[in-house]
């Protein structure tokens, strides 16, 4: 079933920055996600893709108000999550779960399984006693895990089950949102696609709806309905999946579409490798004007003197550029 066109989550205008400090005055600061405005629907899955330093995992980890927001608004079915504090949050953290990176260093290794899967229920005061032992085995065999893997501790698992465990964990609340935080990229390449078809089997089962943040393009693409592509602090082009794969329209995306590996080795012998060529730029003074402008083959005058504002160009299809 696809998604519908209710909005759940809209992010706007999002800004965090981390101060640096000289002594107790601030210096500067790293703008570390400047800018970011979308909207996910209800039962939609949006990738996110950029490099390493973007900010793909800082602007997650705002939306989850585990980083106060420098400015902007998140709003979750209509309220507000950037100005709510303490407990008003609380209802929210039932509703808004994440998936992290590294499924060993997410989980604590002095609690069991159960413990680390049933913490929510007793948080929220979901279950307890035979009822909760009852859903942490059934949040067990929905993942793919075993109910005597109860008892035991995250060492005893690889790292594919690591993450299913992350997976049960976030799963204990009934969340409607989830954000997957680059969840397969410490995995190992046979165990990656196990766990995105089990996401998505738990999407279709569940009505869940995603954020899912990851390099590996082709998985993005196999996951997810439309996708924002995010370079330094800022996103540079949204699209409907087959539309961004098909006619990407920033030079960033088109170079980093070229970098994805073909199959086929007469298909690869034709296309052609965009090379990117220098480093990011420091998020602390990024460039003036476009922030890809110190790298991209296209740059003009405009680029380095004016910013490029976000502007639909085909239905769904938003890009941040002057070419």
């Amino acid at each position: 079933m696809g998604p519908n066109k209710e909005p759940l989550l809209e992010v706007k205008n999002l800004r965090k920055y981390f101060p640096i400090k000289d002594g107790l005055a601030i210096k500067s600061y790293i703008k570390a996600v400047d800018g970011v405005s979308f909207t996910i629907n209800q039962g939609e899955t949006m990738g996110l893709v950029g490099e390493s330093g973007c900010g793909k995992s800082t602007m997650a980890r705002t939306i989850m108000r585990l980083y106060k927001p420098t400015d902007g608004e998140i709003c979750f079915h209509g309220n507000n999550l950037a100005t709510l504090k303490g407990s008003q949050l609380l209802p929210y953290r039932k509703r808004i779960q994440m998936i992290f990176q590294d499924p060993y260093a997410s989980l604590n290794g002095r609690m069991t399984v159960g413990d680390i899967v049933g913490e929510a229920l007793d948080i929220h005061k979901l279950a307890s006693g035979k009822a909760r032992i009852s859903m942490i085995h059934e949040l067990l065999h929905k993942v793919g895990l075993e109910p005597d893997h109860a008892i035991r501790y995250p060492h005893e698992f690889s790292g594919g089950q690591r993450q299913r465990i992350g997976i049960a964990r976030a799963l204990a609340v009934s969340p409607d949102f989830i954000i997957c935080d680059e969840p397969i990229s410490a995995l190992d390449v046979s165990i990656q696609a196990q766990i995105v078809n089990m996401l998505k089997d738990l999407q279709s089962e569940l009505g869940l709806t995603y954020l899912f943040i990851a390099h590996d393009l082709t998985m993005v693409r196999h996951i997810s309905d439309k996708i924002g592509v995010m370079y330094l602090g800022k996103l540079v082009e949204i699209a409907d999946s087959k539309t961004l794969y098909k006619s990407p329209r920033h030079p960033y995306t088109q170079a980093l579409l070229s970098a994805m590996p073909i199959p086929d080795p007469r298909l690869a012998s034709k296309s052609r490798r965009i090379l990117i060529e220098g480093d990011m730029p420091s998020p602390i003074d990024p460039p003036l004007g476009c922030r890809f402008s110190t790298r991209c083959q296209y740059v003009h005058s405009q680029c380095v003197q004016e910013e490029p504002k976000m502007r639909e160009i085909s239905s769904g299809h938003h890009v941040a550029c002057h070419t």
